[in-house]
């Protein structure tokens, strides 16, 4: 089986008025065609970017090349036009693709060629990624877990006082049963009111009173001292990674004991490849991987396929969001009590809605209309 076309669209979704801070979420989709008629598909970074690195470097690379090995492949890419770090990353998204198209040439889901699984669901956690006054934050974690969702991540950044207030009346409104993670990247990149240390330790310390999962990048992403300063305070747990630029600074994050959570967006660090070169690493140092995932029920999938091939000892959380563009499918995850259960079919076991490609061009205002 040879490849004849890879394809990169870059889409924009609308989102629902109630959405306080955002109107459209950009993604893009990777289509790669072969000579028997088979597609594979993928979510990729959605910028137009990586867009330009898929049409320019990684298609003329991939068309005409046969699908056996993907590994082969990549090492074939990474040794040519692939020798760029930020390419390199890009082409570990469209290798889901390679994968998604391998799986339905060989009728097995992803799932069997890159580990097997050890399981077929993995707990999920809504992320509304609003900054919503506590008011609201309380409603709306009610509301995800109204729908069976037994965890919600709360996105700070108000202030301390009121992020702190977030929590409380979060845990309130909802009760002991519902996992509650604090986003406080804002925290840091937010630029002149950065909290100072003083300010990151106590928040931790009055949060950790109303039980949270994890305080997720509290500290500025590349200050591993600094985490592990706060780590060894065994105030709250600590989770980041998303941020991080490449392997090693993820391997210092885990030798280091940094965090309690190891997280990363499989999208744009590297995806199924680099993921499972840290997997191990983090099993080793006894630690916790969590999926970051702010883009499509698409992207969920995708995560899902390796996160069941290891024990969720190792792999426990993929993020959700709120609200989830799930047009991309043409059928609805299979979501229950928050957990998701991850199809056998063949390649990601889900089937693409491809008129979106046409029905959500990207938009190149904020607003869409």
């Amino acid at each position: 089986m040879k490849i004849t076309a890879v394809e990169a669209y870059l889409l924009s979704f609308p989102l629902p008025e109630s959405d306080r801070t955002a109107y459209k979420r950009d993604a893009m989709l990777v289509r790669i065609g072969s000579d028997q008629g088979l597609f594979g598909y993928a979510p990729a970074p959605a910028d137009a970017k990586a867009k330009q690195a898929i049409d320019h470097l990684i298609a003329p690379f991939l068309i005409g090349r046969t699908l056996g090995d993907p590994d082969a492949l990549r090492i074939l890419f990474q040794q040519g036009p692939g020798g760029d770090a930020e390419i390199s990353r890009c082409y570990g998204a469209v290798e889901i693709a390679i994968y998604d198209l391998a799986g339905r040439a060989a009728n097995l889901p992803v799932s069997e060629l890159i580990g097997g699984r050890v399981r077929d669901r993995i707990r999920l956690y809504g992320s509304a990624g609003v900054r919503a006054t506590p008011q609201d934050c309380a409603a709306e974690a009610a509301r995800v877990h109204a729908l069976g969702f037994r965890a919600y991540k709360i996105l700070a950044g108000r202030g301390p006082e009121l992020d702190l207030e977030a929590v409380k009346r979060t845990r309130a409104a909802n009760g002991p049963d519902l996992d509650l993670m604090v986003d406080a990247e804002s925290w840091w990149t937010l630029g002149e009111p950065n909290y100072p240390a003083e300010t990151v330790e106590r928040l931790a310390r009055a949060m950790a009173e109303f039980n949270i999962r994890w305080l997720e990048e509290p500290l500025p992403h590349d200050d591993h001292e600094a985490y592990t300063a706060l780590h060894a305070l065994d105030v709250a747990p600590l989770a980041s990674g998303r941020h991080e630029p490449n392997e090693l600074r993820f391997l210092d994050l885990i030798e280091s004991r940094a965090v309690d959570y190891v997280q990363m967006n499989l999208i744009e660090q590297g995806g199924y490849a680099t993921a499972r070169r840290l997997f191990p690493d983090i099993a080793r140092a006894g630690l916790r991987f969590a999926f970051h995932n702010r883009g499509t029920d698409l992207d969920a999938i995708v995560a899902a396929h390796l996160g069941i091939c290891w024990p969720e000892s190792v792999v426990r959380w993929l993020e959700y969001p709120f609200p989830a563009v799930g047009e991309m499918l043409k059928t609805p995850l299979a979501i229950e009590r928050g957990e998701l259960h991850v199809p056998r079919g063949p390649g990601l076991g889900v089937e693409i809605d491809e008129s979106v490609i046409w029905k959500y061009p990207r938009a190149a205002t904020a607003k869409l209309t």
